[in-house]
């Protein structure tokens, strides 16, 4: 069988959507969405709107508009009976990532978000490693995640944006949700979003997390470190690395050396992982998962749990107070 796709959205992140869904396996990509686009895109013609495009006739689409449109979007495909894969984060309130939440699953369509660092090679060895408790206990996980503003980012700041794939890896790996969440935003380049975040987040299960984003620095890095007591992992999302930094076992009697190296450092082993590219593999599982076979995805839920940590974490910022996220958890 092969699948119908339609993609709503032709800016940065919509162009590798269309790149993928164009040589995706069991898919035919029949039909793109977006008002300021004419060209046939990898063949496929190219409409104006949503409804446009459900009139072509597709199994799911990808929404890779703009956030604030997700929500509308995200309805009419609903409303239409078409499942969705749909951009991180799921939506610009946690009011309308709930509703489109209860759209798709009111309609028992398959829907997921675009959550893709959960598909880096890094994390995904990363992840299989700490369940199967090769770093035993686990104390903190700590990300930085910096770079140039991205210009053709406008409607939401560094939190909802950038800081949405810490908030989503760090359940993730840990299998914890948060708990509470304290923050620090700036705004220094006169745009109306924060463009720099610190956040120090308690998790349920007693993990630390700490997530340093910033759209004000000139060089990329994408870096998760997590510690805990048989050392520590090390995953740099930019090159798909991961290295393990073991506890020591070996003793040094050379006094200066010892002082320098401290008393638990040990081996460090830097692992060799098979580097598929992200997107191509976040496509192959929502296609799976429309097919109807076990397929690992991001639910909305876990994208509207992730949307409710990020409204803490500004209301945090804002408040200059703790802002527990328990209470979402009891939500229905």
């Amino acid at each position: 069988m092969t699948l119908r796709a339609g993609l709503i959205g032709m800016g940065a992140m919509g162009r590798n959507h269309a790149r993928v869904l164009a040589g995706l396996e069991g898919v035919e990509l029949v039909g793109v969405a977006d008002p300021m686009f004419e060209e046939p895109v990898h063949g496929a013609p190219v409409v104006t709107d949503v409804e446009q495009l459900i009139a072509l006739g597709i199994d799911y689409a990808v929404v890779a508009c703009p956030t604030g449109l997700h929500e509308s979007v995200g309805l009419a495909l609903a409303d239409a009976g078409v499942s969705a894969l749909i951009e991180k984060p799921l939506a610009d309130t946690v009011a309308g990532a709930q509703r489109l939440a209860d759209a798709f699953a009111a309609k028992g369509l398959v829907a997921g978000v675009g959550h893709i660092e959960r598909y880096n090679p890094a994390l995904q060895s990363l992840q299989t490693r700490l369940a199967a408790g090769d770093l035993g206990e686990v104390y903190q996980v700590v990300t930085r995640r910096q770079g140039p503003f991205p210009h053709r980012i406008a409607d939401v700041g560094v939190v909802k944006d950038l800081a949405t794939h810490d908030i989503d890896l760090t359940s993730w790996v840990t299998g914890d949700d948060y708990q509470s969440v304290s923050a620090h935003t700036v705004k220094k380049s006169g745009r109306p979003h924060e463009d720099m975040v610190a956040v120090v987040a308690q998790m349920t299960g007693g993990v630390i997390a700490n997530h340093l984003v910033n759209w004000l620095s000139p060089f990329k890095e994408r870096s998760t470190v997590v510690t805990g007591e048989r050392g520590c992992f090390i995953a740099d999302t930019l090159r798909a690395d991961l290295t393990f930094y073991a506890n020591g076992v070996v003793t040094t009697e050379w006094e200066l050396v010892q002082a320098f190296r401290g008393v638990s450092e040990g081996d460090m082993t830097r692992f060799a992982l098979s580097k598929r590219e992200p997107l191509l593999v976040e496509h192959e599982r929502f296609r799976d998962a429309v097919l109807g076979k076990d397929s690992d995805i991001v639910t909305l839920e876990q994208g509207l749990r992730t949307v409710e940590v990020a409204a803490a974490i500004l209301e945090a910022a804002a408040t200059g107070r703790v802002v527990s996220t328990a209470l979402a958890q009891e939500r229905g």
